[in-house]
């Protein structure tokens, strides 16, 4: 993956081996790719250029670069499993063939046995309901890997350690629940009666310590807008540890804003409500998109005010979310230890076989009768054998799921704000909603994060691209541990931008009802959607109303798109007619009835989304004390692909209000 520096314009380039499909395919390449040396090509990679993996076709050099599929294995991904569950099973009764009787009070024993067995197949007609108190707790982070020797929250480098043992310091003054998910509380087999529970506050909000936790905040690092920033960590996140439930899946259990942490520098490590109410929401909200996040359990007040300054110095009340994930390793969780030297790149390797272990077993099983070899070049010894090296099916299968993650932020129009490489997810789940933005007028340059505004890195279009640069420094972490290999890491790359542009070429044909990808009808549409500032949401809602007539006449065809095309003059409007009429074209020579592409459409493309607007209205009643439209939203966001009759407000267009600073765009520390 070698970075370079053109001399002519100071940019990172990557240079990288020029493509070549697997064995038994034709090679691909593109003819109007910038070559560098013979054999290789040059792939930008700085945010303020324009990007060749950029999916939006809007200036021309985006189609430039063409990634060719390669053959490759589809893992899936699958619930971590305690290891003990399997134990557990070994030891079970003998079958009915065993003509051995069994009394009453070894029937009594066996039955109260099974009741706290952790087994895989457990009768959907009787689901498990646990207390707080019966959590089962694991705690595999903690006990499989090194800690730090300290546990005092004093702001410091912390070395040689992936996590530092703390306790939840936060204040609270009589803390209050004000949302929960019961779908998440059915992951960790929670009885949704322990909401009720007066000292359930307490609990979750780390006041009050609860049963069977061992809290520590993990140690990472990332690089912040392109540069190294160091050691960041979890300054205001602190894990309870990990509970396994009933199918043998691992889920972690993180409190944030529960006070400092030797990783909070010099922040006070507590969370405001309105930042509070936003994660809460989207993390819900993407998981009913479909689209994979962490989760959050509950939203609690804590009673007390907490001091920010995001302009001017003001109280707010504190709150804290109890987030959810199988995992909330990051790829700054490795690059921290890689950046340290020598003797910390073992930590590295003991990193990555945990996660191997706990969150990707099935690569352990894999062997060489898998055939999963891949040429990535011309010369001879230019072969992948992911089955030779778990490490390399490792960084393979995360750039794929990465590259999914995006794909699908792209089909939503979903901008996360801060694609730091501390916030990049090792299992391909959107994680840490801080300045996010769904797309209200279609703005390929749109960024959430005031931050941001200078270079906008992050904004819509590069988000594809900044995933792949993301993915490159997790790759080289693994080759500076000497994990993978150059080739490994090229492989890796390659993938991430195959199944990018394979997932997002599907999921935009799906959104226009198309049989097969139509690389012209898609690219006019969205150039014309940035043009007039189409709504995103409700453009592509209202698309599945056109009925595929070619005899529809020119005055009825920009009817079922007139709640979306608002404003458009005499020569825009010939713009769309003609667009329309070509879409038609297309769609109409398939099978399918305008009913039957009308429902598949719809179960692609949301009517509800979190417009950051709706957030805003959630968040000035609440700080009044009112938590009826946080609540209002929750139920919403469930079902955003059916039209829920009387909900239709919530799918208006913003009003005046929603584009000023504080509701279209947020600062990080927000």
């Amino acid at each position: 993956i070698g970075l370079a520096t053109n001399t002519n314009d100071k940019k990172e380039v990557f240079r990288i081996v020029k493509p070549v499909r697997s064995r038994g395919t034709k090679e691909g390449g593109s003819k109007n790719v910038k070559r560098g040396k013979e054999g290789e090509m040059l792939l930008r990679v700085c945010p303020s250029s324009f990007f060749y993996l950029r999916p939006l076709h809007l200036f021309s050099s985006s189609a430039n670069f063409r990634f060719c599929p390669s053959l490759r294995r589809e893992f899936r991904l699958s619930p971590s499993r305690s290891s003990s569950s399997f134990r557990r099973m070994e030891s079970f009764p003998a079958s009915s063939s065993s003509p051995t009787q069994v009394t009453a009070s070894a029937a009594d024993s066996l039955a109260k046995d099974l009741q706290n067995q952790t087994l895989g197949g457990v009768d959907e007609g009787a689901k498990i309901k646990r207390k707080l108190e019966d959590f089962n707790w694991d705690h595999s982070f903690v006990k499989e890997l090194p800690g730090d020797p300290r546990s005092d929250v004093i702001s410091r480098e912390v070395l040689h350690a992936c996590y530092t043992k703390v306790s939840p310091s936060v204040q609270v003054d009589d803390p209050q629940l004000v949302a929960w998910s019961e779908s998440v509380a059915e992951l960790l087999d929670l009885d949704p009666k322990e909401f009720e529970r007066p000292d359930f506050p307490l609990l979750l909000s780390g006041a009050k310590p609860l049963p069977g936790a061992m809290p520590y905040a993990q140690c990472y690092g990332g690089h912040q807008f392109g540069m190294w920033a160091g050691q960041l960590g979890d300054g205001r996140a602190i894990t309870l540890g990990e509970v396994l439930n009933s199918k043998g899946e691992r889920w972690e259990l993180q409190l944030k804003g529960a006070g400092r942490t030797p990783y909070s520098r010099f922040a006070d490590g507590l969370a405001v409500l309105r930042s509070s109410i936003r994660e809460f929401l989207c993390s819900e909200s993407m998981h009913f998109l479909g689209i994979p996040t962490t989760r959050a359990l509950c939203l609690l007040t804590t009673g007390q005010d907490v001091t920010r300054d995001i302009g001017n110095s003001k109280e707010e009340p504190g709150a804290i979310v109890c987030r959810v994930s199988q995992s909330f390793l990051r790829f700054g969780s490795y690059q921290i230890h890689a950046s340290r030297g020598k003797e910390d790149l073992e930590i590295v390797r003991k990193l990555a076989d945990y996660a191997i272990s706990h969150h990707f077993p099935h690569i352990e099983s894999m062997d060489r009768s898998d055939s999963l070899s891949f040429k990535t070049g011309d010369e001879d010894d230019s072969v992948v054998d992911l089955t030779s090296n778990k490490y390399a099916a490792w960084v393979v299968e995360i750039a794929e799921r990465t590259a999914t993650l995006f794909a699908r932020w792209q089909g939503v129009g979903f901008t996360h704000g801060v694609l730091n490489t501390d916030n990049m997810s090792i299992l391909g789940q959107t994680i840490d909603y801080g300045p996010f933005g769904f797309l209200d007028a279609f703005d390929p340059s749109y960024t959430p994060n005031t931050t941001d505004l200078p270079g906008r890195r992050y904004c819509f279009s590069n988000q594809p691209d900044i995933g792949l640069w993301n993915i490159a420094q997790f790759a080289k972490t693994l080759s500076v541990a000497q994990l993978i290999n150059q080739k490994e890491a090229d492989y890796a790359m390659e993938r991430y931008g195959d199944k990018f542009m394979d997932e997002y070429q599907a999921i935009m044909s799906k959104k226009l009802g198309l049989s097969k990808y139509n690389k012209e009808i898609i690219s006019k549409l969205l150039n014309n959607m940035a043009v007039d500032k189409v709504d995103y949401t409700n453009f592509f809602r209202l698309l599945s109303n056109v009925k595929a007539n070619p005899n529809t006449p020119e005055d009825e065809l920009l009817k079922p798109l007139k709640a979306a095309l608002l404003d458009i003059g005499k020569e825009r409007k010939e713009a769309w007619i003609k667009w329309v009429r070509g879409y038609i074209q297309e769609v109409g020579g398939g099978e399918i009835s305008d009913e039957e592409r009308k429902a598949r459409m719809d179960a692609v493309n949301p009517k509800y989304i979190l417009r950051n607007y709706l957030c805003q209205s959630a968040i000035d009643a609440a700080e009044q004390g009112d938590f009826s439209e946080v609540n209002n939203l929750i139920r919403l966001m469930k079902r955003p692909y059916e039209d829920q009759p009387g909900m239709e407000k919530y799918a208006r267009l913003p009003p005046a209000w929603a584009y000023r600073p504080g509701v279209c765009m947020l600062s990080c520390s927000s």
